[in-house]
């Protein structure tokens, strides 16, 4: 993530806009040039989908440059500024930036490109490609990178993820189901069907993973099972169907790439998932977990028990909650501790100085975290973490580099707090009068 100070947003903008220009080897692709430089072209193609303000966009820029360069005559290499031209990124199911697409024989079925973000490793994914592709027009196929190294690797094919529903088994596995259903109605003949085939194959292996089984691809051969066919009025093939417990199945009209299949999946999954829970930081393994679970934790400090009592702290954490669940998609991890309790802690993020409550979204992989400056209000807070959801908003270093100390310490047990007993002094035994000349 890179996060942006809104005082200096616009110079910032100036500055970044445009990673790359006319002198470099990355060809700059528009909706304007773009079906004439890269479909309509014999050769393959890698094009990154860049935003100038992201902070893993302009990490990559010199090693795309370069990969560019030694890649020039040999493999196209482009680049979109998704930002600015949004259209040509959704029509490419973009959701996240940078993204990296390889465009070989079939123009029109791209891949998503997995590797490592080195020019080394650019190049050699980019001559993997262009072997695959050559290789496949040398055997007479047309399919080039799609149907090469990445499809077997990532599973195209192997259909052992994919449930097979029939008129029999189609009930008892979907109706009743608490899990949501995706189910794809086709015919064996059909050639649009066998496209689709390795795409959702590979795609139901990663759903499967991602969701831990709670979002299921399936498949029925509607020229067997014409009973269900005939139920929920399947015209054409392929033809997909989202089911979920208690409401009526709707069709799927997304792309039929491995990553749109994804995409909707994990969104259907993160509809229906709980808010993440709320853990209070009891201990180091509380916040190793969380932090090292998820993409961002945010961590409250709520003010100590005995300034707010229970009820006021309560409204806090119903502030951070209502907060989860807004944002429960983006599945980032929720945590708070009271004032004091983890010290080490609040230093390394710079916390206490202005007051409480604070919160910081801390990124645990690089160790840089942002502070919320305006109110610790849902309106407050939802400022925070949509500028944070942009990849904007102003970051710094974890002090130390590291998660510092984390004391254990008892749970809150949900009461107002009890000021300490003071101990009480006998003074039964001491002789004032010889204390006081001692004294003088």
């Amino acid at each position: 993530l890179l996060f942006v100070l809104g005082t200096v947003s616009c110079t910032l903008f100036l500055a970044v806009n445009g990673l790359y220009s006319a002198s470099d080897d990355v060809v700059e692709l528009t909706p304007t040039n773009f079906n004439k430089e890269v479909i309509q072209s014999e050769s393959l193609w890698l094009v990154e989908f860049y935003a100038p303000w992201c902070g893993h966009c302009q990490r990559l820029t010199p090693e795309w440059k370069k990969a560019a360069t030694a890649l020039k005559g040999v493999v196209k290499v482009g680049a979109v500024d998704a930002d600015k031209h949004q259209s040509l990124g959704g029509q490419y199911g973009v959701r996240g930036f940078p993204t990296i697409k390889i465009f070989g024989a079939n123009k029109n079925k791209a891949e998503d490109y997995q590797g490592g973000r080195t020019s080394d490793a650019i190049v050699d994914a980019a001559l993997s490609a262009l072997r695959s592709l050559v290789k496949d027009r040398l055997s007479g196929r047309s399919g080039g990178y799609s149907s090469g190294k990445q499809s077997r690797e990532s599973g195209g094919g192997d259909k052992k993820d994919v449930i097979e529903l029939t008129d029999d088994s189609f009930d008892k596995n979907v109706i009743n189901s608490d899990d949501v259903w995706m189910v794809e109605f086709y015919a064996p003949w059909c050639g649009h069907c066998k496209n689709l085939e390795p795409e959702w194959a590979a795609a139901a292996t990663e759903v499967k993973e991602q969701t831990k089984g709670k979002v299921k691809l399936a498949a029925v051969d509607a020229t067997v099972n014409q009973m269900l066919a005939g139920r929920y009025g399947i015209r054409g093939f392929p033809t997909i169907k989202i089911f979920q417990k208690g409401e009526d199945p709707v069709d799927y009209d997304g792309g039929r790439t491995r990553s749109d299949i994804i995409a909707r999946a994990l969104d259907l999954f993160s509809d229906n998932a709980p808010p993440p829970e709320l853990l209070e930081i009891i201990g180091e393994d509380v916040l190793k977990s969380t932090c090292d679970a998820h993409q961002l934790c945010i961590i409250s400090v709520l003010p100590h028990i005995l300034d707010t009592g229970a009820s006021g702290r309560n409204s806090y954490l119903d502030v951070m909650l209502k907060m989860a669940e807004k944002y429960k998609k983006k599945m980032w991890g929720w945590l708070w501790t009271e004032a004091g309790a983890q010290s080490d802690l609040e230093s390394s993020l710079g916390i206490g100085g202005f007051g409480y409550p604070a919160m910081a979204a801390i990124n645990a992989r690089k160790m840089k975290f942002a502070l919320l400056k305006g109110s610790f209000s849902e309106q407050g807070i939802n400022e925070f973490l949509r500028e944070l959801s942009v990849g904007r908003g102003s970051t710094a270093p974890v002090g130390g580099g590291a998660f510092p100390k984390i004391h254990s310490v008892e749970p809150w047990d949900g009461k107002d707090g009890e000021l300490p007993v003071e101990d009480d002094i006998d003074l039964s035994d001491v002789d004032l009068d010889d204390w006081d000349k001692d004294e003088l």
